[in-house]
């Protein structure tokens, strides 16, 4: 009976969503031209992103909400200079997985772990 329980109990642990631990580090992202875009790091409930180009306005801090399928951005720079509302975790078959940041109205940029 203690196996039963032991094993239950252990896969309980490991099928607990831990996705929130895949978005935390840095992610280099290229934009739909596939050219370098910029660096997005996430802690916790905040997101800094680097642009590549000097003076960009989407360069800054916010903060994000997490989901089990990605991410939200609340403020910020990249909400408002860029309009970016959402972060997705997708299949990457060199990285094993991506960030896909969107718009409302199409995908602007993909991130993968650095």
């Amino acid at each position: 009976m203690r196996r039963i329980a032991l094993i239950a109990a252990l896969t309980a642990l490991a099928t607990t969503p831990a996705l929130a631990q895949t978005y935390t580090g840095n992610w280099a992202c290229r934009d739909a031209t596939t050219a370098k875009a910029g660096i997005l790091t996430i802690y916790g409930g905040v997101y800094g992103f680097a642009s590549t180009v000097v003076k960009d306005p989407s360069s800054g801090t916010g903060t994000i909400t997490i989901y089990d399928d990605g991410v939200a951005f609340n403020d910020g720079n990249l909400k408002v200079a860029r309009n970016m509302t959402a972060g997705r975790m997708i299949p990457d078959p060199t990285y094993g997985t991506a960030i896909q940041l969107e718009t409302p109205d199409a995908i602007v940029m993909l991130c993968t772990p650095r």
